[in-house]
C-alpha cells in the first residue's frame, strides 16, 4: 500500500519550538503501539514483585481478553508493536534465579504467542526498575551471571522468532554506577546473542526511569553507548527510553502540560544522530483529556520529524487495566464493538495521525 503521511503532525510539533530540524529526517515512524500489562501487576518500583497479585490479560487465566484488544489495536488502528510487560518474580516463581518456572513462563508465553498471532512485534519486557526485591542487579543484588541466565534462557525459547523484541529491564532509577549498569545490560545482550537470537532488537535501558529527558545529562547515553554485541557492533541494540507530559513527568496526573521537544526530545535526538544509534519510545501517555490530546499529537509529530533516529512511540497502557484508569488506553467492549479511549482515537492511533510507515 501506499505510505500516507501527516505533515499537519509535523507541523503543529515544530510550530512549538525554535529549534533546527534536519528536513531529510521527514518520514513515517516504523513502530506505534501500546503496553498491554497485567502480568507486572504487584511490581513495586523497588523490584519487589508478588507473582500472586499478577492479572495476566489473558481470558483463559483470568477472563481479561488481550488477544482481543490487540487484534483491535492492528485492525482498527494500524497498531504494530505491543510490549508485555511481566514481572521477573512471576517468571521464576518468587525464586531470585534465571531459571524459569515452567508453568509460569508458560501462561505468559500465552500471551507473547496472541500477540505473534496478530502479526505485531513483541517486547517482552521485565518490569523490575533493575532490581530484585530491593537490591540492584550487578550493584548489591543478583549477579550480572543470573540476570544474563535469565535473559538466555527467554532468548532461547525465542530464538527463531523475528519479531520478538528484548527489552531488558524496565525504568532502572537511582543507580550509583551507571557504568556499573552498563555492565549489567552488557552481560544481557551477550547472553541474549549466544543463546542464538542474533538478529532481533535489544533495548537498552538508562537510569532515571529510562527518562529521555535525562538520558544523556545522566550519562546513560555514553556508558549504554559502549555496550556492544559478542561481534563487536552495535546492530539492532536500541535505546529504551520513556517520557510523560504531565507536571512532573511521572505519568500519574490527567492533565498534560508539555510535548517535551525542547527539554527532553531535541537534546536525546541530537546525540543519538550524532553517535549513530536509534532509540525507542516504549512508554508514553496521559489522561483522556484535550491538553495530551493536543500534547502528544505534538510529541508524535516530532518524533517522525527525527525518525532516522526515533523509530516509533508506545503507549501506556492497555491490558488489565480498568477503563477508569487515569492513564487508561483499554478498549472497552460491548456486544461486538471497541471503544477506544480518547487518546487513542484522537491521537496515538496510527490511522489518526497518519505517521507510521506501514500497518500490519
Amino acid at each position: 500500500m501506499a505510505v500516507k503521511f501527516s505533515y499537519s503532525f509535523v507541523v503543529a510539533a515544530l510550530s512549538t519550538m525554535s529549534v533546527a530540524v534536519n528536513a531529510q529526517t521527514f518520514a513515517p515512524l516504523q513502530f506505534a503501539g501500546v503496553n498491554i500489562a497485567g502480568f507486572d501487576f504487584g511490581c513495586g518500583t523497588d523490584g519487589t514483585c508478588v507473582a500472586s497479585n499478577a492479572y495476566p490479560p489473558v481470558s483463559q487465566l483470568t477472563g481479561i481478553d488481550g488477544l482481543g484488544q490487540m487484534q483491535h489495536f492492528v485492525t482498527d488502528h494500524g497498531y504494530n508493536v505491543f510490549r508485555l510487560p511481566v514481572g521477573w518474580q512471576y517468571l521464576t516463581s518468587d525464586q531470585m534465579t534465571g531459571v524459569l518456572d515452567a508453568n509460569q513462563f508458560a501462561n505468559y508465553d500465552m500471551l507473547v504467542s496472541d500477540c505473534l498471532s496478530t502479526g505485531a512485534h513483541c517486547v517482552i519486557d521485565i518490569h523490575n526498575y533493575a532490581r530484585y526485591n530491593g537490591q540492584i542487579i550487578g550493584q548489591g543484588g543478583p549477579s550480572n551471571e543470573i540476570f544474563a541466565e535469565l535473559w538466555s534462557n527467554i532468548a532461547s525459547y525465542y530464538v527463531n522468532e523475528t519479531k520478538v523484541i528484548f527489552g531488558l529491564m524496565n525504568e532502572p532509577h537511582d543507580i550509583p554506577n551507571i557504568t556499573t549498569w552498563a555492565e549489567t545490560v552488557q552481560a544481557a545482550v551477550t547472553g541474549i546473542r549466544e543463546a542464538g537470537a542474533t538478529t532481533q532488537m535489544i533495548l537498552l535501558p538508562g537510569t532515571d526511569y529510562t527518562s529521555a529527558e535525562t538520558f544523556v545529562s545522566s550519562g546513560s547515553a555514553d556508558a549504554l553507548g559502549a555496550v556492544r554485541n559478542p561481534d563487536g557492533t552495535f546492530t539492532n541494540l536500541i535505546m529504551d527510553v520513556h517520557k510523560y507530559l504531565d507536571s512532573d513527568g511521572s505519568g500519574t496526573n490527567t492533565e498534560c502540560v508539555t510535548n517535551n521537544i525542547q527539554n527532553a526530545w531535541y537534546p536525546l535526538t541530537t546525540w543519538l544522530r550524532a553517535n549513530g544509534r536509534q532509540a525507542l519510545n516504549t512508554e508514553t501517555g496521559g489522561g483522556n483529556v484535550d491538553s495530551c490530546v493536543s500534547y502528544i499529537s505534538q510529541e508524535i509529530g516530532y518524533q517522525a520529524a527525527q525518525s532516522d533516529v526515533i523509530l516509533g512511540y508506545l503507549g501506556w497502557s492497555a491490558g488489565s487495566f480498568a477503563t477508569d484508569y487515569t492513564l487508561s488506553q483499554v478498549p472497552s467492549y460491548s456486544g461486538s464493538v471497541w471503544t477506544d479511549a480518547l487518546l487513542v482515537s484522537a491521537a496515538m492511533s496510527p490511522k489518526t495521525n497518519m505517521l507510521i510507515a506501514s500497518v500490519v
